[in-house]
């Protein structure tokens, strides 16, 4: 989802001289579609050859703890190169992301303007795309974000930094809409009362995770957080997911949270910002699909607890994106990028019509579970 993102003119060439980049600086371009960082793709001649590099300046306006951002990739980076060279993996290279490290040895470098700036290997002949179109990508993505967690589920080192604190933590997220509602700052609840009324019904749901790992039911495990189908790298060739990209939200999470949001991006027919809510569904054909993938991927390695809430884990992940659009628009619409008026309110019935549509198919999804 697109939020405010900071923006500035940067002297790119005197930047990239900062890192190890065994070349001749050519040019950078603006690259990819994110919202957040500020990405651009360097070209620079290596001997003759001519090599791409991917060039990221972290938004330390959406991530506070930029330097802790920073430490996680780096330890993930590595971990999942080594991981994949020890068991045989071909192509480990291109299966995730490599940092370059800087002049200094750094995994990556501040400008004087206290901006942090990292360097990746260019992961040649994949893309990235934007909406999921067939249950066969549905699986390949969710396959993906499977093998991305198993991958790290012996990662030394202790916690990972929580790059952004409650995240997922659907009960504090129903506190920040209780304070907005409380507040009403632009007198904007007499409007939205039967959305207020639907959420409050559905107060319960909120602490269902929070609460299982509280109580040691599920653990915690490092999980992306973001996992949209446009944070996978598909090979130009195979068609199959390559690489998971994107890791500034990965950190310390539930494996139900990358998967609901997975159910939660992928499922409906059409996206956040579709007004005609009879469009809004899960298609279980796609919760199969997904489910198929992220089993493959990590079925042997989730608990009994975890599977039983894989098809709860949708409706949450919808409820908690929907709480979060009205709690936005309680507060005046500050948070989240709008282009229209009530565009938050758009999106917040559109979350609670998705919600609802899982509601009434979970025992369905949960027999579809089972019989993986």
């Amino acid at each position: 989802m697109s939020i405010h993102p900071n923006t500035v003119p940067h002297d790119i060439p005197a930047i990239a001289a900062q890192f190890d980049l065994r070349g001749d600086f050519i040019n950078a371009t603006a690259y990819g579609s994110g919202n957040i960082n500020d990405t651009f793709a360097i070209t620079c001649d290596q001997a003759g050859v001519r090599v791409r590099y991917i060039l990221q300046r972290v938004n330390h306006h959406v991530f506070k703890n930029t330097a802790g951002v920073m430490e996680n990739v780096a330890r993930i980076c590595r971990h999942t190169l080594r991981r994949l060279q020890v068991d045989g993996v071909p192509d480990a290279a291109r299966r995730t992301l490599t940092l370059v490290p800087s002049r200094t040895g750094a995994d990556w470098f501040v400008d004087a303007g206290g901006n942090h700036w990292r360097v990746f290997l260019f992961i040649e002949l994949a893309r990235s795309y934007d909406v999921i179109e067939t249950t066969e990508q549905a699986r390949a993505a969710a396959e993906a974000f499977g093998n991305f967690t198993k991958l790290l589920v012996d990662l030394p080192g202790g916690r990972l930094v929580e790059t952004i604190p409650n995240f997922h933590n659907t009960m504090w997220r129903y506190g920040e809409f209780q304070r907005a509602l409380a507040s009403d700052a632009r007198n904007r609840a007499r409007d939205v009362r039967d959305e207020i009324a639907f959420l409050q019904e559905r107060k319960a749901d909120c602490s269902v995770v929070v609460d299982a790992i509280a109580r040691g039911e599920i653990p915690e495990r490092v999980t992306h957080n973001d996992t949209k189908l446009n944070n996978i790298l598909i090979d130009n060739r195979t068609q199959r997911a390559l690489c998971v990209i994107d890791l500034d939200t990965a950190m310390p999470g539930s494996a139900l949270y990358d998967f609901g949001d997975m159910v939660r991006s992928a499922t409906s027919p059409v996206g956040e910002d579709e007004r005609d809510l009879r469009k809004v569904v899960c298609r279980p054909g796609y919760f199969k699909a997904l489910a198929l993938g992220y089993l493959a991927a990590l079925g042997g390695t989730l608990n009994k607890a975890e599977k039983a809430l894989l098809p709860f884990s949708g409706k949450l992940l919808a409820l908690e994106l929907g709480m979060r659009f009205l709690t936005d628009y309680l507060d005046g619409d500050v948070y989240f990028k709008t282009t229209r008026p009530g565009h938050n309110l758009d999106r917040c019935r559109n979350q609670f019509a998705l919600a609802r549509s899982i509601e009434t198919q979970m025992e369905a999804m949960a027999r579809v579970v089972d019989s993986l």
